[in-house]
Protein backbone atom coordinates (compact mmCIF):
# COMPACT_ATOMS: atom_id res chain seq x y z
CA UNK A 1 0.00 0.00 0.00
CA UNK A 2 1.38 3.42 -0.95
CA UNK A 3 2.01 5.98 1.74
CA UNK A 4 -0.53 8.70 2.45
CA UNK A 5 0.89 12.12 1.62
CA UNK A 6 0.96 14.07 4.92
CA UNK A 7 -0.44 17.59 5.33
CA UNK A 8 0.03 20.25 4.07
CA UNK A 9 0.91 18.42 0.84
CA UNK A 10 -2.27 16.37 1.08
CA UNK A 11 -4.43 19.49 1.26
CA UNK A 12 -2.87 20.99 -1.85
CA UNK A 13 -2.99 17.71 -3.77
CA UNK A 14 -6.58 17.07 -2.68
CA UNK A 15 -7.59 20.37 -4.28
CA UNK A 16 -5.56 19.45 -7.36
CA UNK A 17 -7.36 16.10 -7.59
CA UNK A 18 -10.78 17.77 -7.64
CA UNK A 19 -9.61 20.03 -10.46
CA UNK A 20 -7.69 17.57 -12.64
CA UNK A 21 -9.73 14.37 -12.38
CA UNK A 22 -12.53 14.77 -14.93
CA UNK A 23 -15.09 12.96 -12.76
CA UNK A 24 -14.28 14.77 -9.52
CA UNK A 25 -14.26 18.09 -11.40
CA UNK A 26 -17.97 17.65 -12.24
CA UNK A 27 -19.01 17.44 -8.58
CA UNK A 28 -21.24 20.35 -7.55
CA UNK A 29 -20.07 22.41 -4.58
CA UNK A 30 -22.28 20.72 -1.98
CA UNK A 31 -21.20 17.22 -3.02
CA UNK A 32 -17.55 18.24 -3.15
CA UNK A 33 -17.73 19.80 0.29
CA UNK A 34 -19.37 16.72 1.78
CA UNK A 35 -16.63 14.30 0.71
CA UNK A 36 -13.48 16.34 0.07
CA UNK A 37 -12.00 15.84 3.52
CA UNK A 38 -12.52 12.07 3.24
CA UNK A 39 -10.26 11.85 0.19
CA UNK A 40 -6.84 10.36 0.91
CA UNK A 41 -3.97 11.27 -1.41
CA UNK A 42 -1.54 8.51 -2.33
CA UNK A 43 1.39 8.21 -4.71
CA UNK A 44 1.32 4.94 -6.64
CA UNK A 45 4.38 3.41 -8.26
CA UNK A 46 4.49 1.67 -11.66
CA UNK A 47 3.54 -1.97 -11.17
CA UNK A 48 1.63 -1.32 -7.94
CA UNK A 49 -1.56 -3.38 -7.78
CA UNK A 50 -4.61 -1.21 -7.10
CA UNK A 51 -7.27 -3.95 -7.19
CA UNK A 52 -6.92 -7.73 -7.00
CA UNK A 53 -9.32 -10.18 -8.60
CA UNK A 54 -11.70 -11.80 -6.09
CA UNK A 55 -11.23 -9.16 -3.37
CA UNK A 56 -13.76 -6.49 -2.45
CA UNK A 57 -12.90 -2.95 -3.46
CA UNK A 58 -12.38 -0.98 -0.26
CA UNK A 59 -12.18 2.39 -1.99
CA UNK A 60 -12.64 4.15 -5.30
CA UNK A 61 -9.38 5.39 -6.80
CA UNK A 62 -9.33 8.58 -8.90
CA UNK A 63 -6.06 9.15 -10.81
CA UNK A 64 -4.88 12.66 -11.54
CA UNK A 65 -1.69 14.22 -12.83
CA UNK A 66 0.02 11.80 -15.23
CA UNK A 67 -1.13 8.65 -13.39
CA UNK A 68 -2.47 5.78 -15.50
CA UNK A 69 -4.02 2.54 -14.27
CA UNK A 70 -4.48 -0.53 -16.47
CA UNK A 71 -7.33 -3.00 -16.04
CA UNK A 72 -5.86 -6.38 -16.89
CA UNK A 73 -7.29 -9.84 -17.47
CA UNK A 74 -4.97 -12.65 -16.36
CA UNK A 75 -5.36 -16.08 -17.91
CA UNK A 76 -4.58 -19.37 -16.19
CA UNK A 77 -1.68 -20.05 -18.60
CA UNK A 78 0.16 -16.94 -17.41
CA UNK A 79 -0.78 -14.66 -20.28
CA UNK A 80 -2.49 -11.33 -19.70
CA UNK A 81 -3.88 -8.43 -21.70
CA UNK A 82 -5.13 -4.93 -20.93
CA UNK A 83 -8.87 -4.46 -21.52
CA UNK A 84 -9.14 -0.83 -20.36
CA UNK A 85 -6.94 1.98 -19.13
CA UNK A 86 -7.90 4.69 -16.69
CA UNK A 87 -6.30 8.09 -16.32
CA UNK A 88 -7.48 11.41 -15.01
CA UNK A 89 -10.77 11.00 -16.89
CA UNK A 90 -12.02 8.26 -14.59
CA UNK A 91 -11.75 5.99 -11.58
CA UNK A 92 -11.45 2.33 -10.61
CA UNK A 93 -13.10 0.39 -7.80
CA UNK A 94 -16.75 0.36 -6.84
CA UNK A 95 -17.87 2.43 -9.81
CA UNK A 96 -19.95 -0.07 -11.74
CA UNK A 97 -21.15 -2.21 -8.81
CA UNK A 98 -23.71 -1.12 -6.25
CA UNK A 99 -22.28 -1.81 -2.82
CA UNK A 100 -19.65 -4.44 -2.11
CA UNK A 101 -18.86 -6.92 -4.88
CA UNK A 102 -15.73 -8.93 -5.69
CA UNK A 103 -13.30 -7.41 -8.19
CA UNK A 104 -13.23 -9.24 -11.54
CA UNK A 105 -9.99 -7.95 -13.09
CA UNK A 106 -6.63 -6.83 -11.75
CA UNK A 107 -5.97 -3.08 -11.80
CA UNK A 108 -2.34 -2.02 -11.84
CA UNK A 109 -0.57 1.33 -12.08
CA UNK A 110 1.24 1.54 -15.41
CA UNK A 111 2.36 5.17 -15.07
CA UNK A 112 3.01 6.19 -11.48
CA UNK A 113 1.77 9.35 -9.82
CA UNK A 114 -0.90 10.75 -7.48
CA UNK A 115 -4.36 9.31 -6.89
CA UNK A 116 -7.24 10.30 -4.62
CA UNK A 117 -8.96 7.47 -2.76
CA UNK A 118 -12.45 7.67 -1.32
CA UNK A 119 -13.65 4.87 0.99
CA UNK A 120 -16.58 2.86 -0.35
CA UNK A 121 -18.72 3.84 2.66
CA UNK A 122 -18.29 7.48 1.60
CA UNK A 123 -19.07 6.71 -2.04
CA UNK A 124 -22.20 4.72 -1.20
CA UNK A 125 -23.51 7.41 1.16
CA UNK A 126 -22.82 10.10 -1.44
CA UNK A 127 -24.69 8.05 -4.05
CA UNK A 128 -27.67 7.88 -1.72
CA UNK A 129 -27.57 11.62 -1.00
CA UNK A 130 -26.73 13.10 -4.39
CA UNK A 131 -28.44 12.27 -7.66
CA UNK A 132 -25.53 13.82 -9.56
CA UNK A 133 -23.15 11.11 -8.37
CA UNK A 134 -25.57 8.27 -9.13
CA UNK A 135 -26.12 9.62 -12.63
CA UNK A 136 -22.42 10.32 -13.16
CA UNK A 137 -21.36 6.80 -12.19
CA UNK A 138 -24.03 5.28 -14.43
CA UNK A 139 -22.75 7.36 -17.33
CA UNK A 140 -19.15 6.50 -16.53
CA UNK A 141 -20.08 2.81 -16.46
CA UNK A 142 -21.42 3.24 -20.01
CA UNK A 143 -18.14 4.88 -21.03
CA UNK A 144 -16.04 2.15 -19.42
CA UNK A 145 -18.10 -0.58 -21.11
CA UNK A 146 -17.69 1.24 -24.44
CA UNK A 147 -13.92 1.31 -23.96
CA UNK A 148 -13.85 -2.43 -23.24
CA UNK A 149 -16.07 -3.23 -26.24
CA UNK A 150 -13.90 -1.06 -28.49
CA UNK A 151 -10.81 -2.88 -27.16
CA UNK A 152 -12.36 -6.23 -28.13
CA UNK A 153 -12.90 -5.01 -31.68
CA UNK A 154 -9.47 -3.40 -31.82
CA UNK A 155 -7.66 -6.51 -30.59
CA UNK A 156 -9.56 -8.66 -33.09
CA UNK A 157 -9.24 -6.63 -36.28
CA UNK A 158 -6.48 -4.05 -36.10
CA UNK A 159 -2.75 -4.50 -36.67
CA UNK A 160 -0.20 -4.40 -33.86
CA UNK A 161 1.11 -1.08 -35.18
CA UNK A 162 -2.39 0.44 -35.12
CA UNK A 163 -3.02 -0.86 -31.61
CA UNK A 164 0.36 0.38 -30.35
CA UNK A 165 -0.20 3.82 -31.89
CA UNK A 166 -3.66 3.96 -30.35
CA UNK A 167 -2.31 3.05 -26.91
CA UNK A 168 0.46 5.65 -27.13
CA UNK A 169 -2.03 8.36 -28.16
CA UNK A 170 -4.29 7.48 -25.24
CA UNK A 171 -1.33 7.54 -22.86
CA UNK A 172 -0.16 10.86 -24.29
CA UNK A 173 -3.61 12.36 -23.64
CA UNK A 174 -3.30 11.47 -19.96
CA UNK A 175 0.40 11.47 -19.11
CA UNK A 176 1.99 13.82 -21.63
CA UNK A 177 4.65 13.22 -24.26
CA UNK A 178 7.18 11.44 -22.02
CA UNK A 179 6.01 8.03 -20.93
CA UNK A 180 8.00 6.16 -18.30
CA UNK A 181 7.28 2.79 -19.87
CA UNK A 182 9.40 -0.06 -21.18
CA UNK A 183 8.69 -1.74 -24.51
CA UNK A 184 8.38 -4.98 -22.57
CA UNK A 185 5.58 -3.48 -20.47
CA UNK A 186 3.83 -2.20 -23.59
CA UNK A 187 4.05 -5.66 -25.15
CA UNK A 188 2.45 -7.16 -22.04
CA UNK A 189 -0.40 -4.65 -22.11
CA UNK A 190 -1.12 -5.43 -25.76
CA UNK A 191 -0.76 -9.18 -25.24
CA UNK A 192 2.00 -9.64 -27.85
CA UNK A 193 5.62 -10.71 -27.93
CA UNK A 194 8.30 -8.20 -27.00
CA UNK A 195 10.06 -8.78 -30.32
CA UNK A 196 6.86 -7.71 -32.11
CA UNK A 197 6.66 -4.45 -30.18
CA UNK A 198 10.38 -3.85 -30.67
CA UNK A 199 9.89 -4.03 -34.43
CA UNK A 200 6.87 -1.68 -34.31
CA UNK A 201 8.66 0.81 -32.05
CA UNK A 202 11.73 0.75 -34.30
CA UNK A 203 9.60 1.60 -37.35
CA UNK A 204 7.74 4.38 -35.54
CA UNK A 205 11.07 5.78 -34.37
CA UNK A 206 12.57 5.63 -37.85
CA UNK A 207 9.58 7.62 -39.11
CA UNK A 208 10.17 10.29 -36.46
CA UNK A 209 6.94 9.63 -34.56
CA UNK A 210 8.51 8.49 -31.29
CA UNK A 211 11.90 8.16 -29.66
CA UNK A 212 12.80 5.42 -27.24
CA UNK A 213 15.17 5.41 -24.31
CA UNK A 214 15.77 2.81 -21.68
CA UNK A 215 12.46 2.65 -19.80
CA UNK A 216 10.96 5.60 -21.67
CA UNK A 217 8.94 6.29 -24.81
CA UNK A 218 8.63 9.89 -26.03
CA UNK A 219 5.88 10.90 -28.45
CA UNK A 220 7.52 13.29 -30.94
CA UNK A 221 4.77 13.69 -33.53
CA UNK A 222 1.26 13.25 -32.15
CA UNK A 223 -0.45 14.12 -35.46
CA UNK A 224 1.74 11.68 -37.35
CA UNK A 225 1.12 8.97 -34.78
CA UNK A 226 -2.62 9.52 -35.19
CA UNK A 227 -2.32 8.60 -38.88
CA UNK A 228 -0.93 5.21 -37.84
CA UNK A 229 -3.58 4.53 -35.21
CA UNK A 230 -6.98 2.98 -35.78
CA UNK A 231 -10.22 4.89 -35.21
CA UNK A 232 -10.62 3.38 -31.73
CA UNK A 233 -8.84 6.21 -29.89
CA UNK A 234 -11.09 8.92 -31.33
CA UNK A 235 -14.28 6.87 -30.90
CA UNK A 236 -13.72 6.29 -27.20
CA UNK A 237 -12.76 9.91 -26.51
CA UNK A 238 -15.78 11.18 -28.43
CA UNK A 239 -18.07 8.88 -26.45
CA UNK A 240 -16.69 10.26 -23.19
CA UNK A 241 -17.75 13.72 -24.35
CA UNK A 242 -21.16 12.41 -25.41
CA UNK A 243 -22.04 10.75 -22.10
CA UNK A 244 -20.06 12.76 -19.52
CA UNK A 245 -18.49 15.90 -20.96
CA UNK A 246 -17.41 18.80 -18.78
CA UNK A 247 -20.38 18.83 -16.41
CA UNK A 248 -20.98 15.10 -16.00
CA UNK A 249 -24.23 15.09 -17.96
CA UNK A 250 -22.90 14.65 -21.48
CA UNK A 251 -23.96 16.71 -24.46
CA UNK A 252 -27.03 18.90 -23.89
Amino acid sequence: MADIVPPPGATRLREQAFIENRLLATFPAQLRQSIRDEAEIHHVEPGEVILRRGFDAESSTFPFGATMISVIIDLSDGRSVEVASIGREGAVGGIVSCGHAPVFARAEAIVGGPVARLPMRVIEQAKADFGHLRNLFCRYSDYLLAQIMQSVACNSFHSIEQRAARWLLTAQDRAGDRLELTQEALAGLLGVQRTTINAVARQLAQDGLITTRRGRIVVEDCAGLATRACECHDRVEQFFGDVIGEGGLGKP
